[in-house]
């Protein structure tokens, strides 16, 4: 494991010893405390963030490193300074380049030149870092991943294709519940359906929400993905239908929501489930700082 661009390059050991030491490093934050002491890490952000700014700078923070922020106030990436020479330039100081990027081919480019570890904090293909997150919450509550059944209702997307590419590595599962024309990308399906073979999982994807029979974790997203302009109004009369609530939880047995935030709430999720007793939402988001943690050191060289 050099870089972790997305979950369909790591096997199915490598990711549940991610998630096994994320879990140590939440239980037990002292015995990590200088694990990174004396090392940078830099994220480079395009993209605005709450969750991934802040779990990524105190998460390296509580490991004893230094985290560097940089937005695109001094020039887009690949405008004022080629992708090559960022990669370059930063692989001299930092140990690791955490990119939340527009395009996927930027941390493909990023990869080819830094001689340190790339880390994909979201890109428009996948999102891997909140995966992991997402997995390790449903660890908590359940005792064996293979076992759980875990639905995505809404707009396929990034965030869709990392939980479909990581769910059938570990056996899982794994739903995708969009309206017609909001399906996941055909290929990633494609490489989900032949990784869920390969290891015992099931891929479906489906426009009913009657396909939600039987699962066990639902998990919501927003219904315009950053970066799209379209106003909620607009959209809500054709995905109103797949709104996170308690009638859906009652009518399909569903133990637990998740949610990866901005949650837009009466929009694609109710206040009364995210803040109700089958949400493990927040759980969820503070599980970032230590899904991260545990991929930083497990890409990095420390004692």
């Amino acid at each position: 494991m050099n870089h972790l661009l997305t979950l369909q390059d790591l096997s199915r050991e490598q990711i549940l010893g991610i998630l096994d030491l994320a879990k140590n490093i939440k239980a037990d934050p002292a015995r990590y405390a200088t694990t990174l002491t004396g090392k940078s890490i830099v994220t480079l952000f395009e993209k605005p963030s709450l969750r991934t700014r802040v779990t990524f700078d105190i998460g390296v923070n509580r490991l004893g490193g230094h985290a560097v922020y940089l937005d695109q106030q001094n020039g887009a990436i690949g405008n004022r300074e080629s992708i090559k020479d960022y990669a370059k330039n930063l692989s001299r100081w930092c140990e690791a380049i955490v990119a939340r990027v527009y395009s996927h081919k930027t941390l493909q480019e990023l990869c080819r030149y830094a001689s340190v570890p790339v880390v994909n904090s979201l890109c428009d293909l996948y999102h891997p870092c909140q995966a992991l997150a997402d997995f390790q919450t449903i660890a908590e509550n359940y005792s064996d991943l293979s076992q759980v059944k875990l639905a995505y209702v809404g707009d396929g997307n990034n965030v869709t294709h990392s939980l479909m590419l990581g769910g059938a590595i570990l056996g899982m599962e794994v739903a995708a519940i969009c309206p017609m024309g909001s399906s996941p990308d055909a290929q990633v399906v494609l490489k989900a359906n032949e990784l869920a073979k390969a290891n015992g999982g099931k891929i479906v994807v489906s426009d009913s929400l009657d396909a939600l029979a039987g699962y066990d974790v639902v998990y919501g997203d927003t219904w315009v993905s950053m970066g799209d302009d379209t106003p909620l109004e607009q959209v809500k009369e054709r995905f109103a239908p797949y709104q996170i609530n308690q009638q859906m939880l009652d009518r399909y047995g569903i133990g637990h929501v998740l949610h990866c935030q901005p949650a837009h709430r009466e929009f694609e999720i109710t206040s009364a489930v995210m803040d109700g007793p089958q949400s493990i939402i927040f759980d969820q988001a503070e599980n970032r700082m230590h899904a991260q943690n545990a991929v930083l050191l497990s890409l990095i060289q420390h004692d």
